[in-house]
């Protein structure tokens, strides 16, 4: 089994990357769905079915799928190769696997707010939407560290950069929505 433990982290990999694919732009058309909520009929009704139609697409033919074959691949690795049984053993492994369940609780929540705006429910604004979409960048790269620099990684010197990257994510977001309201005015 180890002999294709290369080809299975491949397709993890590439599962992976559709996966926050899938994730990055479900919540930004979550962002459009509100905003269209607030528009005058008949534009309103127009770009909500759209965007019910682009959401449903895009949450059950890539975001789904990539989630869940992202995941067969990483048992696969992880539970049937030597490899994998030797990484279950190390440190870094179990915080990536802390921030692996934390994005299948990301995952959960926008499966929520899917299945609230297919149904015409908004109880969110598009900033919170634009501000709930950063937590799937963090998470990323908080693994993409672990994964990459794995025993060499210094814990403190990353949950500080961790921290620092989301203050600057924060402060990006504030500007952005500065812009914005300078530009609707």
């Amino acid at each position: 089994m180890d002999q294709y433990y290369n080809y299975l982290k491949s397709l993890h990999l590439i599962f992976v990357i559709t996966w926050f694919v899938g994730l990055f732009n479900i919540v930004r058309l979550f962002v459009y769905q509100i905003e269209a909520a607030d528009k005058p009929s008949p534009e309103k009704e127009i770009l909500q079915k759209q965007f019910k139609i682009m959401t449903y697409r895009m949450w059950y033919i890539i975001t789904w799928p990539s989630a869940i074959l992202a995941s067969i691949f990483a048992f696969w690795m992880l539970f049937f190769t030597d490899l994998g049984n030797a990484w279950l053993k190390m440190p870094w492994m179990h915080v990536k696997l802390g921030f692996v369940f934390v994005l299948y609780l990301y995952h959960a929540k926008c499966h929520q707010i899917f299945k609230q705006l297919q149904n015409n429910q908004v109880n969110y604004t598009s900033n919170f939407m634009r501000l709930w979409n950063e937590g799937a960048t963090i998470i990323l790269f908080a693994v993409v560290f672990l994964v990459i620099l794995k025993n060499a990684f210094n814990w403190i010197y990353g949950v500080i950069g961790i921290i620092l990257f989301s203050v600057l994510i924060m402060l990006g977001f504030k500007f952005y929505k500065k812009i914005r309201e300078r530009n609707q005015s």
